[in-house]
């Protein structure tokens, strides 16, 4: 970009970017910010998305690097970053939560802030003079971003600025979180050295004391096996995170373990190795993954994160578990710290094969479950059969409508190796408990944000998918409550506006925070409870029309196409358009708008009645209510 010894700080930010191989910069436009858009349009590839809210902008960035993450072409030093940039406080405070996000689920993204000018500060400072976006408190944003970063610097200086910026985009390298980066306005034409090399992640040396630590947990996890036998594994975020999907498919291939994932790691390996035994999200599983996942003799996490959801906040997971994450590992009651992942998988792998050969644990623990006499199907294949196809009742429930999608999703592989159109990116709630069952047919097909929950976080995160999988010509695929919609409806006008295509089912259940009310009062969906009552006032949504926002965002010249299905016939229809390429459905963003009852919800949640609600009599409910 420049050949002379010095450039502008503008000019060094924007190459630092180029160079980490990204393509797209997320944001929403302010005037601190204009100087710096100026120069990354003259000077870089990298092209500006201009996004509605800076939210949403955050959530593409987030969805980006998710999926650039996980892409194999991409280069390990560059290892996938997403980046976003917004105006001091107004546009920073609304990019918080997205940023948090990341923090929470180990997402690398670079926030940067453009900030007043270093004159302006120094007359607040002086006489008390505030102007456009600032507060009385100069170090708001710095102090705020602080808590959901792991570097955030301040940049007043030219002179520090390379240091400064390198440092921190060497940090979200290197711990693959987010940083936040607050330039003042008038730095970004200052001039400042010229970037000097390239930026990559710093590894933790492995010392003698880690070898040994690695060797103690390798140890006492196959002792583990040895005593309990019949381990299954439990593959988690980190394998996704820190890029050892190969890693683990070696120790899957290599020593027979049937394996299932979190909600967090669906499809980290496609969902057709052989193994795979459904996805486990503790009591919020399907019944029969749970009853399999818990009649193994042994179980071990590998890159699993313990949360509400997949352990149902439980810390003590017992001794005959065994779980490396968190940068240590877990064997029983043992603990093992500063075990890397990296590290831990391969040479289990090896212990493993030594300790017992090759291929010893290949099993079929669903058909082991069966003849123990768990009622459960009597093979994992036919266990993954029924999460797809029919019969189907006559109006779509959550269940029948995934299983319908996952019929869709798999007849569309075409035999012989499995591949897919399509990248699944899945919203908070029950659309994120009702999809996991579906089967993915390639690695790192499948998006959420399953911690930190964000409701509305995938209608952005497919703006940053899509674009992050272009090249591929991969299609977002979009689950999405309707509350959750309702929050970031208006990203789908970036989509048009990009010329993406994805596809935004919205699952309406007549208005209504299903979630909130299974959580707080799960009582409204127990058998026999009368149909007219028992919902909380503050669940309800007032009802749109959500098909007819296409006629919003829509133009003669970016058209965009919207669809309302009840019935599985009229969704049979939408699907056959979908897969015809030459279809004038495809050639925009479609939103359907997917009518539920009202009273249905997945029934991996039905633990949630029968725990709370037992009928009159005082008997644990068994209905679920259609």
């Amino acid at each position: 970009m420049t050949g002379s010894e010095t450039c502008t700080v503008a000019e060094y930010l924007a190459l630092r970017l180029e160079q980490l191989g990204i393509t797209h910069l997320f944001g929403v436009p302010g005037d601190h910010l204009g100087p710096f858009l100026s120069t990354l349009h003259e000077k870089t590839g990298v092209r500006w998305v201009g996004t509605p809210t800076e939210g949403g902008a955050g959530q593409a960035a987030d969805g980006y690097a998710r999926v650039k993450v996980a892409d194999a072409q991409v280069p390990l030093g560059e290892q996938g970053v997403g980046a976003v940039a917004v105006t001091y406080s107004v546009g920073a405070f609304n990019l918080l939560n997205a940023i948090g996000g990341g923090f929470a689920e180990y997402v690398p993204l670079i926030a940067i802030n453009a900030a007043p000018t270093y004159e302006q500060w120094l007359n607040q400072q002086a006489i008390g003079l505030l102007t456009s976006h600032m507060s009385q408190r100069p170090t708001s944003n710095l102090d705020v971003y602080r808590q959901v970063t792991v570097d955030a610097q301040a940049i007043s200086h030219p002179g520090l600025a390379p240091t400064q910026i390198d440092s921190a985009i060497t940090a979200c390298l290197t711990h693959r979180r987010p940083v936040y980066l607050e330039v003042m306005e008038d730095v970004w034409g200052a001039r400042c050295p010229a970037p000097s090399g390239r930026l990559t992640r710093r590894e933790r040396p492995v010392t003698a004391q880690n070898r040994k630590m690695l060797d103690r947990a390798v140890t006492a996890c196959s002792e583990l096996i040895r005593h309990y036998r019949n381990p299954i594994l439990w593959a988690g975020e980190e394998i996704d995170r820190f890029r050892l999907s190969d890693e683990f498919e070696r120790l899957v291939r290599d020593t027979g373990i049937p394996f299932c994932t979190t909600v967090g790691a669906k499809s980290v390996v496609s969902e057709y190795t052989p193994g795979f035994s459904g996805v486990y999200n503790g009591k919020a599983s399907h019944e029969d993954v749970a009853k399999v996942f818990n009649n193994a003799g042994c179980r071990i996490g590998l890159g699993s994160w313990a949360t509400s959801k997949n352990l149902g906040g439980v810390q003590s997971i017992g001794d005959d578990w065994a779980v490396a994450a968190h940068e240590g590992v877990h064997v029983g009651a043992s603990y093992f710290p500063d075990v890397q992942l990296a590290e831990f998988i391969p040479a289990l792998r090896e212990r493993l094969i030594a300790d017992f050969g090759t291929g010893t644990f290949e099993a079929d623990y669903f058909a082991l479950a069966h003849e123990e006499g768990l009622d459960v199907p009597e093979s994992t294949d036919a266990f993954l059969a029924a999460r797809s196809g029919g019969p189907y009742p006559e109006n779509v429930t959550y269940d029948s409508f995934f299983r319908h999608v996952n019929d869709f999703l798999v007849s569309g592989d075409g035999g012989g190796a499995r591949t897919s159109p399509y990248t699944v990116v899945c919203d908070a709630a029950f659309a994120l408990i009702a999809s996991m069952n579906l089967r993915m047919a390639e690695r790192a097909s499948y998006v959420a944000q399953n911690s930190w929950l964000s409701i509305g976080y995938s209608v952005g995160a497919a703006t940053g998918v899509a674009l992050g999988r272009q090249a591929a010509g991969k299609r977002p695929m979009v689950f999405v409550g309707d509350g959750s919609f309702q929050e970031t409806c208006q990203e789908m006008s970036t989509h048009v506006r990009q010329g993406l295509r994805p596809i935004v089912f919205v699952l309406d259940n007549e208005g209504f925070y299903g979630i909130e009310q299974m959580l707080v009062n799960p009582c409204y969906y127990r058998d026999g409870a009368p149909a007219s009552d028992g919902a909380d006032f503050y669940n309800e949504l007032h009802p749109w029309r959500y098909e007819k926002l296409a006629e919003v965002f829509g133009t003669d010249k970016q058209p965009m196409n919207g669809v309302a299905v009840r019935t599985h016939d009229e969704l049979a229809a939408l699907l056959g358009r979908i897969a015809e390429p030459t279809d004038a459905i495809n050639d925009g963003p479609v939103v359907v708008r997917v009518q539920f009852d009202r009273h249905d919800y997945p029934e991996a949640l039905k633990y949630k009645i029968a725990e709370k609600c037992p009928p009159p009599g005082g008997a644990p409910s068994e209905g679920v209510r259609r």
